[in-house]
């Protein structure tokens, strides 16, 4: 199937059959979609936490504006961000680009300090509204990645940070959540909202040609 068939075909699950899992394979299969997602300067400043364990996710479900489709998705990924920059993360990042390169480090000197410059003249609040939205464009690929191996989806951003990220030691790592993503199966019975017709705006609404 094409990209836009399989967007076509994927919905916001409402009810996840809890007995259905994904495949470890699968599941590496849309983390390396993410993993490869663009980002600025290439830093990617944030990181998916994969939580399979049913008592992790209990005790995130107090957080969560939709519990059952917590509870009863066979994943939930979160993606969580650097809470700020600093020269230091840079620099490891761009002594892993170098390396893997097999080019000297410093190579990118140039424009590391200037980065860093930019970044240093920024508050934390400046430095984690910038990294939050990097998660977003890999949280697209994710879900155009799940829906090509036909595996349901919910991103979600109802959700108490403050306590996913205490359940999760995220502070401890220097992160902070920003979405989730639900994969599992569909519990057709109860998914009030796979029997219904896809809406989108229209095209011609949509897009403004100037």
């Amino acid at each position: 199937m094409s990209l836009l068939e399989n967007l076509n075909w994927r919905h916001a699950v409402k009810a996840y059959d809890p007995a259905k899992k994904i495949s470890e394979a699968d599941l590496h299969t849309i983390l390396e979609a993410a993993r490869l997602a663009p980002t600025s300067s290439g830093l990617q400043p944030f990181r998916i936490i994969v939580v399979e364990n049913q008592e992790l996710k209990e005790k995130m479900v107090a957080g969560a504006l939709n519990p059952e489709v917590m509870r009863d998705s066979s994943h939930v990924l979160v993606f969580a961000a650097w809470d700020s920059y600093s020269n230091e993360k840079i620099d490891k990042v761009y002594d892993h680009h170098t390396d893997v390169r097999d080019l000297p480090r410093g190579r990118f000197g140039s424009y590391t300090d200037k980065i860093k410059e930019m970044y240093g003249a920024q508050t934390p609040e400046q430095h984690f509204a910038h990294t939050a939205r990097q998660t977003y464009i890999a949280l697209g690929i994710a879900l155009a990645q799940a829906a090509e191996l036909k595996i349901d989806s919910t991103p979600a951003e109802g959700f108490n940070n403050q306590v996913v990220d205490e359940v999760l030691g995220l502070k401890e790592l220097g992160l902070k959540s920003v979405s989730l993503l639900y994969l599992g199966y569909r519990d057709e019975a109860n998914d009030w909202l796979s029997s219904m017709k896809k809406v989108r705006i229209p095209m011609e609404e949509f897009i403004i040609k100037k």
